[in-house]
């Protein structure tokens, strides 16, 4: 088969200049391309339509609930109180949002907004901040909103990030995070559950 694009007469002598035309190797028309490109392009869309069903039009997020949030915010406050030391924590998202703030009695006002930005930090990176020292060195130190300063661990279970828990008021930062290590293992365990 050969596509011509050129003008050429059918039987009775009459000029034909439809550059579509498809004609075969004796100079008659062929219209099984035409019928055969419609089929193909039936079939690509069929076949897309049914490869984008499969991904969803939208995705569900796990958070925590605020009672959950809580548990651990607490857990890490008694677990420093034990210690001696009155401190601030602070629950978030996994987008980095605050969920729970408590501070303790005694506890300065500016460990509220330290174990903000810590836990914002930790959940930005998915990791205790303790392990970030090598970002603390370069120009992420510079970025607003990052804390690179022990204290902070993320809330997840089950391949899930649900968030992250941040402490500061203890005398060494190494002091923050055990109590929010045991903040995120208060609710860690019940997490894993479901």
């Amino acid at each position: 088969m050969v596509r011509v694009y050129a003008v050429y007469t059918s039987g009775d002598g009459r000029p034909r200049a439809n550059r579509n035309q498809h004609f075969n190797r004796q100079g008659k028309e062929n219209p099984m391309p035409n019928k055969l490109l419609l089929s193909l392009c039936s079939t690509l869309a069929v076949t897309s339509g049914m490869a984008h069903a499969a991904e969803p039009m939208a995705i569900t997020v796990s958070r925590l609930s605020m009672e959950t949030a809580l548990k651990a915010a607490e857990r890490a406050i008694q677990t420093c109180r034990t210690k001696g030391i009155q401190i601030g924590v602070t629950v978030v998202d996994r987008s980095g949002q605050p969920q729970v703030m408590l501070r303790d009695v005694l506890a300065p006002d500016l460990t509220v907004r330290v174990s903000a930005l810590k836990a914002y930090t930790a959940v930005s990176f998915n990791a205790p901040t303790s392990a970030l020292k090598a970002q603390a060195q370069s120009s992420l130190a510079h970025v607003p909103g990052l804390l690179f300063s022990a204290g902070a661990v993320p809330i997840a279970a089950g391949g899930t990030l649900y968030g992250a828990i941040g402490v500061s008021g203890a005398p060494s930062g190494d002091t923050d995070e055990e109590c929010a290590k045991a903040g995120a293992a208060a609710i860690e365990p019940d997490l894993e559950m479901q």
